[in-house]
């Protein structure tokens, strides 16, 4: 009898297992709500320049330019002065990458490569080996390779012509990972996760969850963006396991009530909870015409009389009528939607109701602009 129970209880724990796991409808999984605290990029940033140009470099007036290229030379065992030294396939770039999180040394990742000087284009041109650095100063990667704009510009005295940007280009792997960033993640006895809106709602919700899926009190909320999970003892030493069963729970994120507006383009978002009071709305449109027409009067032939002209204006005003429309209280956005659709109001006209409506008191939602 006991074996059958403890069978029976373990097909209960697996069901309630599968069903936080599996995708709900109408949820998001945790893993697309936040973030766990430091696992995060690092931004790294170097000087370099970029050679094999077409004529397209840095001119004469660039003297940081010159004066790069004058210490590169000297290191290679080539003394000039930097007045010497006039070429125009060479431009300075600043390089910047973001280092992903746990990078091993060995790994490779992308760069993006700008000009800082007068140079028109870095087509065909090839990154020269670029120290990246952190805000700590220390190098953590070291970036060379062939770069790629993924555009063109060509032109003469009389016209240009030219897509995206020729003078920002793109290296394609072109960092190698240098330096680790050291971290003992796997030893924490925390997890922080830091939710992309902060809504106490969504975060309770949220460590209900966890705690449901981990059969423990293991996850508190701290505030309306974090929520602290301690490891349980089952975990210790393996996060991987216990992030991969939470990233994977579904729950129904919470938010404000909101009404966005763009005036620009006309567009309406209107959200899921957004309630009004009973109201009653009427829109219509007024339109005026005028028309005007002129009018001859010529003399007679031999009448020594002068040609006039009288202005003839019609004014017509034309004033649309539409009956009144009651919302009841409380009504769903379903039929907010419908009830406008039901006066056939347009994007615009939509804009004007709903600012109406937050002046009267009647919108229970947030209005925003942009």
């Amino acid at each position: 009898m006991s074996v059958t129970r403890k069978a029976l209880q373990k097909i209960i724990l697996l069901a309630i297992i599968h069903f936080l796991m599996t995708p709900c409808v109408y949820g998001a999984r945790i893993k697309d709500l936040a973030d766990i605290k430091g696992v995060r990029q690092n931004q790294l940033v170097g000087y370099g320049l970029v050679v094999g140009l077409d004529g397209t470099g840095d001119g004469k007036g660039v003297k940081f330019t010159i004066q790069s290229m004058s210490s590169m030379l000297e290191k290679m065992g080539i003394t000039l002065k930097p007045n010497d030294i006039a070429v125009k396939n060479v431009a300075a770039v600043m390089v910047s990458a973001d280092l992903p999180p746990f990078s091993r040394a060995g790994n490779r990742i992308d760069v993006l490569v700008s000009s800082i000087g007068d140079c028109s284009s870095l087509q065909g041109g090839t990154l020269l080996l670029t120290p990246l650095r952190g805000v700590d100063g220390k190098v953590y990667a070291v970036a060379q390779g062939p770069v790629s704009i993924g555009g063109f510009s060509a032109g003469g005295a009389g016209g240009k012509v030219q897509k995206n940007f020729p003078t920002v280009g793109r290296v394609a792997s072109g960092a190698l990972v240098e330096n680790e960033i050291m971290t003992d993640f796997n030893r924490k006895k925390t997890l922080s996760l830091c939710l992309h809106r902060p809504d106490f709602t969504t975060a309770s919700r949220v460590a209900e969850s966890i705690n449901v899926a981990l059969f423990d009190r293991a996850a508190e909320t701290v505030d309306a963006g974090t929520i602290e999970v301690h490891v349980p003892d089952r975990h210790q030493g393996n996060l991987v396991e216990l992030i991969t069963l939470i990233e994977n729970i579904n729950i129904q994120p919470d938010m404000v009530s909101k009404v966005i507006i763009n005036e620009r383009t006309g567009t309406v978002v209107i959200g899921e909870n957004v309630r009004i009071s009973t109201i009653a709305i009427s829109h219509g449109n007024l339109t005026i015409e005028i028309k005007e027409k002129p009018m001859v009067s010529q003399p007679l032939p031999f009448s020594e009389g002068e040609t006039v002209v009288t202005p003839d204006t019609q004014a017509f005003a034309k004033e649309e009528t539409r009956a009144l429309y009651l919302m009841n209280r409380g009504v769903s956005i379903g039929e907010v939607v419908r009830g406008l659709n039901a006066l056939g109001v347009s994007p615009r006209d939509l804009i004007t109701i709903f600012q109406a409506i937050k002046a009267a008191g009647a919108l229970h939602a947030k209005l925003e602009i942009i």
